[in-house]
């Protein structure tokens, strides 16, 4: 099982660049790459809502959750 980042997707039809991200929410460039290409392991509730207010989404359409079923 496995939590996917959908910022890249997000980022993308909202036409907005990482570094224009980064300057309204006021995070890192390198934070916010590193959560857009899966490399954390946990993100604060404050930072999720600062990223969901700047892009105007749900959390739900940054992350995805996918089970891998085995049998």
């Amino acid at each position: 099982m496995a939590i996917i980042v959908r910022l890249d997707r997000v980022l993308a039809d909202r036409k907005m660049s990482l570094s224009q991200l980064a300057e309204k929410v006021g995070i890192s460039i390198v934070n916010l790459s590193k959560l857009k290409t899966g490399k954390v392991k946990a993100i604060r509730f404050s930072t999720l809502e600062a990223i969901c207010e700047a892009l105007n989404c749900q959390p739900a359409d940054l992350l995805e959750y996918n089970q891998q079923r085995t049998s």
